[in-house]
């Protein structure tokens, strides 16, 4: 699940920089100041998104297994799972158990992933005289 995550994340990623960087080339140097700020949060929504459909992926897969009992509760697992949150008032299994910690442990890895994204759009976009202007 791991691995299949975060590939399927780095290709979300990917799909969500193409789109913010046509954008990009659209717009230019027109209203610089708004175009960050709409590019940083446009690629923040549809990374929240990403990360709303990776722990929805993770709750089918514990409903499926007998984990928890029915969809509503699996996805509030997960999502509480994946971000390390698991404040919940239920818990699984003893044999399921391993499988929450992964899961917040590929949070963490889907976490990183992303911030690491943002900083370099960041970085692409924001105004800084010592660089060359990279969006063309």
């Amino acid at each position: 699940m791991i691995v299949v995550s975060v590939m399927y994340h780095v290709i979300g990623l990917s799909f969500i920089n193409d789109k913010i960087m046509r954008i990009a080339r659209v717009v230019k140097n027109k209203h610089k100041a708004v175009l960050v700020a709409l590019a940083i949060g446009i690629a923040t929504l549809l990374a929240t998104l990403l990360h709303a459909i990776e722990a929805a992926v993770w709750a089918f897969v514990y409903w499926i297994l007998g984990a928890l009992p029915d969809g509503k509760l699996a996805l509030l697992y997960s999502l509480g799972a994946m971000t390390t949150y698991g404040h919940e008032s239920f818990d699984l299994a003893d044999h399921w158990r391993l499988m929450g910690a992964l899961e917040a442990l590929n949070g963490m890895i889907l976490f990183g992933l992303t911030t690491a994204f943002l900083f370099a759009m960041i970085r692409e976009f924001w105004p800084n005289p010592d660089r060359s202007e990279r969006v063309k």
